[in-house]
This record gives structure tokens, C-alpha cells and sequence, in this order.
């Protein structure tokens, strides 16, 4: 029994340093887990977010679902705990030992003289009340208000609170960080990995099992390349502890390997073709700027394997219909031909195809375009939930503008033998509140590298032409 003893009071000493945070419905309205999310420290729901919660919960939209989330979330804490609400509840048991701080709830009214130009009737102001009562009835303790609002917290700092950004949501930080899918080996990569070096061919292709320094960081189906006198590019094929198989990949930059007439332009896009074309790669993630050929290629290889090796029964396109500018309002039609104004992309991209065919004069031109048209089906992300996609090749487009849950919505839509590929750019999101690194792309890309049936490459040149490359660079 006495060994217990000092564990207690270390238990003791590390609440006493924990710290309250003050939670902006915001933060719940974007993740409704947040109550479980910071650890040991507290958190405190002021009476003004629960008034919020309940203005917002109507709707079918994201932001109403997560309100009406939360709710049900704190009503089962409040619910299932025997624990007096003045002292707070503790969120070890509901969270699942996630968190082991406490929730409390403001159970009393609070009057603080803010500054006069802050009306006390608008519902932030009233949250930062909460936090400045609770920063001097707490002054021993870190008392931080916690927003997705960047105003709120700058006000917040105005009036010498402290303030941060809900960060639980960002897969990365810096998105320079995220995985490109590449990786450049050194000049004398092949001396320090020859020691007991094996090397075998199958159907075209070189193997080489290696050991070494470099690779126990590799993942597989990364892309590795060498330049130089002997230029390399393969792919890693096996990752074992310290032992890697790796394998070179086919050119596609050569006219004999053309895709529907398409060519690769650099070594990224040979990199992404590899992908495109493996029947073991289940989902690809495709990331670049605008012009770096992400659309065609995939739109190319898409055709490839559904009209000539019969691998995939058809090519299913979607996208998020966020708006650049103004939205132009309700369109009329079916569920094709309201999509129709987003899939311009899809239009450009199928007319460069179309003039890759041949021969055959416009005739021949005007029968491939009625057989390319019928086997590519454009969907509406709103009628996802549910659908089974089985055999097809689904092409989900500015994949960039969705949240995690709703890219897992659509990446569990695949069933036997379909082939998901997501394009996007992280520098064109249009989503509001959504950033670059809480992205549903970023969150895919990092969640799925290393997988053996994913495989993921970032494009660099852009091939679109001269002036598009140049205003890229300087606008």
C-alpha cells in the first residue's frame, strides 16, 4: 500500500498544472470528439455555446449534423455521471480512458464589465466574458480559449486572454511535409546497398532486393529515381525491417507504352501512369498545380482500361460543387445535366483525347466521342451515401474541397474490382474553413501511404503551356 502513495500526489501535482480550456462552438460544430481530444487537461462549455449549438442544429447540412452530435455527446456525459456538475465530470469513463480531464458546464451567471465598444449581446463577446471570469478566479492556471474563429481569437488576445486554434483536425502542420510519393536516391546509393545484392527480370521488368542505411524509411509503391549516367526509376515492391524489393517501372514517356494516344511528359507523370495502370493499386492520389496533366492522365487511362483491356465497366466522375465566384443558382435538368457546368474539365480533356484517336475523319471522330460519352457517367457527391460502385473506375475531381468524412464517405463507396483516383490541388481549396492541412486530400495522402494497394505522386511541371506555367509563377 504505501508505494501507492507518491504515484497520488505525482497524479495530484500534474492536474494542478493541467490546464481549462474554454471551448467556442465552432470548435464542436467542426468535431463534435473535441470533448475527447485534450487529454488530461479541462474543459469548460460556456452556457452561450450550448445556446449556439441549439440555434444551429436544424438542417441536413455537415455543421447541423455535428451540432446535433455534440449534443447528444454531452447530454450522455451529463447523463451517465454521478459526479455534481458544479465539480466538473470526469471524461475517463465516456471517453474510454481517451481523456482524463473533466467537463464543466457554466452553472452560474457571470457579470464582467467588458470594454464598451464590445456589445455584450453578441454571443462571442459573452464567451469572452466567460474566459475573462474564469482567467482572474483561476489566476494559478492556463485558461485558454479555444477557437476555429480567427477574429474571436484576436479579440481575445485584444483583451490579454489567451487564445489557439482547435489543431486536432490538421493531419500536418506545414503541408511542405506532406508525402510527394518520391524520393531521389544520393550518387552513391548503389555502394553502400550492393553488400549481398540480388537481382532477377519478370515480364519486362528488373527486381533488385537490397539492404542498407536508406531502406528502412522507404514505403511502399514510393517511386524512387536516380539521375545521372545510369538513370533509375523504380518502385518499392516489398519493405521488410531493413531489406527492400524494388522494381523499374515501364516508360511511358516512350510512344510505343501511349495511352490512348498520351505520352508522359516527365518523370512524375510516367510515375503516375505506373500507378494509373497497375491492377494492384486500388487508390491513387494525384496532387499538383493547375496544368500539371492530373485530369487527362487519368481520364486517359481511365478510357485505356475500360474500353480496350475491358479491366473496368465504366468511368464514374465526381466533384464538390463549390463555386470559384457568385453561385448562378439551380440548374435545370437531370442529375447529368445539372453537373454538366461543373465537368467543363472533363469536356477540355475528352476533345484532346478525342484528336489522339486517329484516323477516321469526322465520322469516325463523332462515333468514338458517342462511345467514349457512354461510358463515362458524371455523379453528384449528395447521392453518394449507400451506392456500391463495383468494377468501375471512379474518378473523384478538385478532391481538395472535401473533408475527411465526407473523402471517407466516398472512398467507402468502393466495392470488388473498382479503382479510386483522386485529384486535386491543395493551393485552389474553396471551401470555407476547411485549409491545407485539414483537407480530406491531405488526410487521405498521409493515411494511406505505405499501403501496398495505394499509391500516391505529387506533379511538379506543369504542361499546360508557356503562359500558364509563367502566370502560376507570378500571380
Amino acid at each position: 500500500m504505501p508505494a501507492a502513495t507518491p504515484r497520488k500526489s505525482s497524479r495530484r501535482r500534474a492536474t494542478s498544472k493541467s490546464k481549462l480550456f474554454v471551448l467556442d462552438t465552432n470548435v464542436l460544430m467542426h468535431d463534435p470528439t473535441s470533448l475527447y481530444r485534450f487529454e488530461e487537461h479541462d474543459i469548460y462549455v460556456p452556457i452561450m455555446t450550448l445556446e449556439e449549438l441549439d440555434n444551429n442544429k436544424k438542417g441536413m447540412s455537415e455543421v447541423a449534423r455535428n451540432a446535433r452530435q455534440a449534443s447528444r455527446m454531452m447530454d450522455e456525459i451529463v447523463s451517465a455521471s454521478p459526479d455534481d456538475i458544479h465539480q466538473g465530470i470526469a471524461l475517463a469513463g465516456p471517453s474510454r480512458e481517451l481523456a482524463t480531464g473533466k467537463l464543466f458546464l457554466q452553472t452560474e451567471a457571470i457579470n464582467v464589465v467588458l470594454p464598451a465598444a464590445l456589445p455584450t449581446a453578441k454571443g462571442d463577446n459573452q464567451i469572452l466574458a466567460v474566459v475573462m471570469h474564469l482567467a482572474e478566479k483561476e489566476p494559478g492556471r492556463s485558461v485558454i480559449l479555444v477557437s476555429k474563429d480567427i477574429n474571436m481569437r484576436i479579440k481575445a488576445r485584444a483583451l490579454n486572454l489567451e487564445a489557439q486554434d482547435y489543431f486536432n483536425d490538421k493531419v500536418l502542420e506545414d503541408t511542405d511535409l506532406l508525402y510527394t510519393g518520391t524520393s531521389e536516391l544520393p550518387a552513391d546509393f548503389w555502394d553502400t546497398h550492393s553488400k549481398g545484392m540480388e537481382s532477377w527480370k519478370n515480364e519486362g521488368h528488373t527486381y533488385y532486393r537490397l539492404k542498407g542505411p536508406l531502406t528502412a524509411d522507404m514505403l511502399l509503391n514510393e517511386f524512387l529515381y536516380q539521375s545521372g549516367e545510369q538513370p533509375l526509376e523504380a518502385s518499392v515492391k516489398e519493405q521488410s525491417g531493413r531489406t527492400v524489393v524494388i522494381e523499374t517501372l515501364t516508360d511511358f514517356s516512350h510512344q510505343k507504352n501511349n495511352i490512348w494516344g498520351i505520352t508522359a511528359r516527365n518523370r512524375e507523370q510516367n510515375f503516375a501512369l505506373n500507378l494509373l495502370m497497375n491492377p494492384e493499386i486500388d487508390f491513387v492520389t494525384l496532387l499538383g498545380q493547375a496544368g500539371t496533366g492530373k485530369t487527362l492522365l487519368t481520364l486517359a487511362a481511365g478510357l485505356t482500361q475500360v474500353l480496350e483491356t475491358k479491366r473496368y465497366s465504366e468511368i464514374i466522375m465526381t466533384r464538390v460543387t463549390v463555386p470559384v465566384g457568385e453561385d448562378i443558382g439551380f440548374l435545370p435538368g437531370t442529375e447529368e445535366e445539372k453537373m454538366a457546368p461543373w465537368m467543363g474539365a472533363l469536356e477540355d480533356n475528352l476533345d484532346v483525347l478525342n484528336g489522339t484517336t486517329g484516323e477516321g475523319g469526322d465520322w469516325g471522330r463523332a462515333a468514338t466521342r458517342d462511345l467514349i460519352r457512354s461510358r463515362i457517367k458524371i455523379k453528384s457527391l449528395n447521392f453518394m451515401r449507400g451506392r456500391t460502385f463495383i468494377n468501375k473506375f471512379l474518378i473523384i475531381d478538385e478532391a481538395q474541397n472535401l473533408t475527411p468524412k465526407q473523402m471517407k464517405t466516398l472512398i467507402t463507396r468502393a466495392g470488388p474490382g473498382t479503382k479510386v483516383v483522386c485529384l486535386g490541388n491543395l493551393a485552389q481549396i474553396d471551401t470555407p474553413y476547411l485549409t491545407e492541412g485539414s483537407s480530406g486530400l491531405t488526410f487521405a495522402v498521409d493515411r494511406f501511404k505505405g499501403w501496398q494497394h495505394s499509391g500516391h505522386i505529387t506533379l511538379q511541371r506543369g504542361e499546360r503551356s508557356r503562359l500558364a506555367d509563367h502566370a502560376a509563377e507570378v500571380l
